[in-house]
């Protein structure tokens, strides 16, 4: 048991070449397989289980460019409003 425990921890990626990833993406998530074992778990289950996090995670990035562009959005309309009330003081 303690052997199978070091071995995993020797699978994992270090933490910082884990925050260097780039971002799922739903398909991959989808199209993700998995080792077929001896007791493992039911397919079908792990399936429906990633096809359900890959929806979330659509969700979630889109709900993110939406709100990337709304940041942009309010930035240009700022900066415009900031032009406009100097322009303003510059003729008083």
């Amino acid at each position: 048991m303690i052997r199978r425990l070091v071995s995993r921890r020797e699978e994992r990626p270090p933490v910082a070449e884990a925050n260097q990833r780039q971002p799922l993406r739903p398909w991959q998530i989808r199209e993700r397989c998995f080792n077929v074992r001896r007791r493992g778990l039911d397919p079908v289950e792990i399936r429906t289980f990633l096809h359900r996090v890959a929806d979330e995670l659509t969700v979630a990035q889109t709900a993110l460019v939406a709100v990337q562009e709304e940041n942009v959005r309010i930035k240009n309309a700022l900066r415009a409003w900031q032009s406009a009330q100097s322009a303003n003081h510059r003729y008083r």
